[in-house]
């Protein structure tokens, strides 16, 4: 008899993400929504979750149309500064082996009649030029699903060097190409473009890292959201553009769309005077 597959290991990682929003006077008020909740999958389990608002305030939670957790709050009082941390206790298993790709006429026919079209129209972030899609098809020319996602993401990862602070928010896939630099959502929406204008369904993964594939247990250690690619191969297999590998226990997975604006991970309004730009901090400590 043959015995069971080995339990894949594990791994716990605790998640302390605050953003400190200040006014430059006090805001009479302010509406917001976040989505920093890691999402509970196959692969990954969020063990607790919660958001803390500073000044405190009641909040609420539901799923929006992409399948991400988001907490609303508003704050009808002046404040002066808003503080929001949102902590999280998520198990993530290495990914399972991936399984044989359709061919790419099971591809275009499965995407024609289903949602996956969501994932294939090119969006204001994601739009590019017809000649780097060309680029795109010449490394992919003869390559399966599989080896069309990693060929296009070697190719924008050559092209576009990673530089913390190259790009902002508004920043367009077309000028993170141009200027050679950007972050980790500008090689994210690269990659969606092309493949997109290749016809295989992909979309934008948030989430988080760990800075360090080989942590050491219960030593906190400072990091970044991250931002990666899930394309569809029969199923969703996630990959890691930036760092040129599939995503895996080190990627911990809070929401998926067609782009960053379906998933930003914290937006709201206020009235009172422009202020500075936030100030996000992210802890990670691996616990298990």
């Amino acid at each position: 008899m043959t015995p069971p597959p080995a339990a894949q290991p594990t791994r716990r990682l605790r998640i302390r993400h605050t953003t400190r929003v200040p006014y430059a006077q006090p805001a009479s008020s302010s509406h917001n929504e976040v989505r920093m909740t890691p999402l509970t999958m196959p692969g990954q389990t969020t063990l607790d979750a919660r958001v803390l608002v500073n000044p405190s305030t009641p909040t609420w939670s539901y799923w929006d149309y992409w399948g991400t957790q988001v907490t609303g709050f508003d704050l009808m009082d002046p404040h002066g500064d808003l503080t929001i941390t949102a902590s999280s206790l998520v198990e993530t298993a290495p990914p399972e082996p991936l399984s044989d790709a359709p061919d790419w006429a099971e591809v275009h026919r499965v995407t024609a009649d289903s949602r996956l079209l969501e994932y294939l129209t090119a969006t204001r972030r994601t739009t590019l030029p017809a000649e780097l899609v060309e680029r795109a098809r010449e490394a992919a020319a003869g390559l399966d699903v599989h080896g069309t996602a990693v060929a296009v993401s070697a190719m924008v990862a050559d092209h576009v060097a990673y530089v913390p602070g190259a790009t902002g928010v508004h920043t367009s896939a077309p000028e993170a190409w141009d200027q050679r630099a950007g972050v980790c959502q500008d090689i994210a929406h690269l990659t969606l473009g092309m493949l997109r204008g290749l016809g295989l369904p992909a979309r934008y993964v948030s989430g988080y890292l760990h800075p360090e594939r080989e942590a050491e247990l219960h030593r906190p250690v400072a990091g970044q959201s991250h931002a990666w690619i899930e394309y569809w191969a029969g199923d969703w297999a996630g990959y890691d553009p930036t760092n040129r590998v599939r995503a895996d226990e080190s990627h911990v997975v809070v929401g998926r769309g067609r782009d960053y604006d379906d998933v930003t991970p914290h937006k709201g309004i206020y009235r009172g005077v422009p202020g500075g730009p936030p100030e996000v901090t992210i802890e990670f400590t691996r616990v298990a």
